[in-house]
């Protein structure tokens, strides 16, 4: 038996199988009982000293992902990276982390706690890790915290199962309540993708019904989407209710990505345009969200599913 613990210069850690890791917020302790070969899983010190995973496939694809705010940062494919973190992010383990995949949890927008919730300021923990035909699998875990109960007082378990594929990346989010009395909470990855705003585009979202926050988010305008591609001309920020479970992003930069998505059932299209000056025509948003409350009983589970792949 081999017995790992978490430093900043861990081997990349290669099983075709990782055991049940022991939960320790924001880090990553293991212990492997197979030989080091071909994981493709690796921790790693990041920004900020914050603890970062490296997934890399066999195919050659890789994503980089932080246990702060359990928040995917990089894809690539090839050479290319297919998302967009902002100039302006902060890694300092105190503000959200702007950009890549965060976490809206348990709220979504503004309400009764800060904005989008606490699962974006929140240390997550590895709790498993293998290895699926070259394709590196992670699980990371938040639970209810005394910060998460200032807020929101809930049990819960937070599950985010990551999968790096040649050409994808897909996620299963699960939320448990595992508290004594219901809770209720809404959600969204708030996906940036790189692009040339310009040239970036959606297709799939025509019918939908909208709620255009633009140019007061207090106060949506409800419309319906009569475009068969829908495009970032100034500012956007823009919920589609009902929307299909799969979207095409056309990024302007050469790549059309599928958006494909189970259990969550609204999109959101954003980009700030003049509102940040200084990188607004390099990304795009396009999240997949569940905007209406879901009400959880005791011990019952909600999960959705996303999948970006690319040609």
């Amino acid at each position: 038996m081999v017995a790992i613990s978490m430093t900043w210069s861990l081997p990349t850690l290669t099983s075709s199988k990782l055991p049940r890791v022991n939960r320790y917020p924001g880090m990553a302790f293991a212990t492997v009982n197979k030989d080091l070969t071909s994981l493709g899983v690796k921790v790693t010190q990041g920004l900020g000293d914050l603890p970062k995973v490296i997934l890399t496939s066999s195919h050659g694809s890789e994503a980089e992902l932080y246990l702060y705010g359990g928040c995917v940062t990089s894809w690539k494919v090839g050479t290319k990276d297919l998302l967009f973190v902002r100039p302006d992010a902060v890694f300092n383990g105190q503000k959200p982390i702007s950009g890549g995949i965060p976490h809206c949890f348990p709220q979504f927008g503004p309400g009764a706690m800060q904005q989008h919730g606490f699962a974006r300021n929140s240390n997550w923990s590895i709790v498993d890790s293998e290895n699926v035909d070259g394709s590196p699998v992670i699980t990371l875990e938040l639970k209810e915290s005394p910060y998460s109960r200032a807020m929101w007082d809930y049990s819960f378990q937070a599950l985010y199962k990551i999968t790096l594929d040649k050409n994808s990346l897909s996620t299963e989010l699960k939320i448990t309540n595992t508290d004594k009395k219901p809770f209720s909470f809404t959600t969204a990855l708030h996906t940036y993708f790189s692009a040339s705003v310009s040239g970036a585009s959606v297709k799939g979202l025509k019918g939908c019904k909208t709620l255009n926050k633009d140019p007061d988010p207090k106060n949506p305008v409800e419309g319906k989407e009569e475009r068969d591609v829908v495009t970032y001309p100034g500012f956007v920020d823009c919920v589609y209710l009902g929307a299909p479970n799969e979207l095409y992003l056309d990024n302007g930069l050469g790549d059309v990505i599928s958006i494909k998505s189970t259990n969550w059932p609204d999109a959101v299209l954003w980009n700030p345009h003049l509102t940040m000056e200084a990188c607004y025509k390099d990304f795009v948003c396009v999240e997949n969200a569940q905007i209406g409350n879901v009400d959880l009983e005791p011990e019952k589970s909600w999960v959705a599913t996303q999948q970006l792949s690319v040609g």
